[in-house]
């Protein structure tokens, strides 16, 4: 006999009410998460909106923004244009963080990466200044990657095609910062292949090129034409670069192709990038005598002119002494006056306080990059500023440095300083530098051609 279940009624209805509940229930649910998600969003686009809001209007304007699209009245809604170039430069620094990470986390940095740029001109002490870098192992530090570029692009001088250079250096240095070493294989010659390259400018000058893994084993019967100092390595692997800069801690670059500091803005509102710039200036007395030795080809007129006492020199080669120092005045002009976008990146370094005090500048500048100082540095910099005075030889890198530094006021004839005077005298009076009335004021160490420079040289 089948056997079944007959319920009251009433229970049957408590059933029927208690599943209706149920799924109501369920659907109340489901509404409150949908709500909570809305709110979620609502947050990260007022968030987003917040951000846009204080980019520069000097970022809009290099976007080519719309300005009616920029905000609406009430200043609470974006165009869907900003909203996609903010999530683009989200994305894009994620995307180097990453990059950054490594391949394990043992490999992460320690603190913020600092990317630091030498900004100098040539016979300014930058080499020995980019050594201060180059001997910390927590830095991965390039010398003069831009000869590559000056080398095979070809720009003639003034107008138009010099701030078009500068804009080729400039982005080739944002690539360089970014660990992007690929971006040189445009440049170098003969083209690398398959990322190896014997043909790197002085390799052997920035030691991160020239350490493990980097330096890989030797190749017989493979000619390296700028080859490591201490060790021999085979061709440079540029992958193997670009992977190792990733891994270090900070970034230093020396660069004496740049000039005009504005053109360095796009680097320093980078949300990639982290940038210190320290301008490196000298005496432009002593830079003309030290060219004149080191680049004779290019200074014939010059010399020729000292040589035989003509009574005037080429009006064409004072005004490019004279463009040369108001190019680097005018870079100096814009760091010390403070604009908002430089502030706190930008420090201005005479060559000459260098070498008087090479470990105190050393201090001061690793201050203003946020960048510990390890002894390394330091004893790289005692053994190699403070050697005794028969140690000094031409070719010697271990010169007592205070003593070193205007050995030029007694090779340079006075007609020559007072050609360079008149060229550079806005620059000179804005750096500090004295001018010689005379060749006994010349000639005579005891009276100082140096003015004295506070804390303002920080900015």
């Amino acid at each position: 006999m089948e056997r079944g279940h007959s319920w009251p009624q009433d229970t049957r209805d408590l059933l029927h009410s208690l599943r209706m509940r149920s799924k109501y229930a369920l659907f109340l649910l489901f509404v409150v998460i949908v709500f909570v998600f809305i709110e979620k969003e609502n947050k990260i686009i007022s968030r987003v909106s917040d951000k846009l809001k204080q980019i520069p209007q000097s970022l809009m304007d290099a976007n080519s923004t719309d300005p009616a699209l920029i905000l609406s009245e009430n200043a609470s809604l974006l165009s869907l244009s900003e909203l996609d170039s903010s999530f683009s430069q989200l994305q894009e620094r994620l995307r180097n963080i990453t990059l950054q990470l490594g391949e394990g986390p043992e490999e992460l940095p320690l603190g913020p990466r600092r990317h630091v740029l030498l900004m100098a001109t040539t016979r300014t002490g930058s080499s020995f200044v980019g050594e201060f870098f180059n001997q910390q192992g927590n830095i991965f530090y390039l010398f003069e990657p831009l000869w590559h570029i000056e080398r095979t692009v070809t720009f003639e001088p003034g107008g138009a095609n010099a701030a078009g250079s500068a804009l080729v250096y400039r982005d080739v240095l944002k690539q360089l910062f970014l660990c992007d070493l690929y971006i040189l294989e445009h440049f170098i010659t003969p083209l690398p292949e398959d990322h190896l390259t014997q043909f790197m400018f002085r390799r052997g000058s920035s030691r991160s090129l020239c350490e493990e893994p980097v330096c890989t084993p030797l190749v017989n019967k493979v000619f390296e034409k700028y080859h490591c100092k201490n060790r021999r390595c085979g061709a440079l692997n540029l992958t193997l670069a670009a992977d190792a800069c990733r891994r270090k801690e900070h970034m230093a670059l020396k660069a004496v192709r740049i000039r005009q500091l504005e053109f360095l803005r796009p680097l320093v509102e980078d949300p990639r990038l982290d940038m210190r710039i320290i301008q490196l200036v000298r005496d432009p007395r002593a830079v003309q005598a030290s060219r004149m030795v080191a680049f004779s080809g290019k200074y014939e007129t010059w010399k020729k002119w000292v040589a035989e006492g003509e009574a005037r020199l080429r009006e064409d080669e004072v005004q490019r002494l004279r463009g040369n120092c108001e190019s680097i005045r005018l870079s100096a002009e814009l760091g010390l006056s403070q604009p908002s976008w430089l502030r706190g990146r930008y420090m201005l370094v005479r060559y000459e306080d260098v070498a008087r005090s090479p470990l105190q500048k050393a201090r001061e500048m690793y201050r203003f990059a946020g960048i510990t100082l390890t002894s390394q540095v330091e004893d790289w910099i005692r053994k190699n500023t403070q050697a005794p005075r028969d140690s000094s030889g031409i070719y010697s890198t271990q010169k007592n440095s205070s003593e070193q530094f205007d050995k030029w006021r007694f090779t340079i004839p006075f007609k020559l300083a007072q050609v360079v005077q008149g060229a550079c005298g806005p620059a000179m009076e804005l750096f500090g530098y004295k001018l010689a009335p005379d060749p006994a004021t010349l000639t005579n160490r005891s009276i100082s051609l140096l003015e004295d420079r506070g804390t303002f040289w920080v900015t």
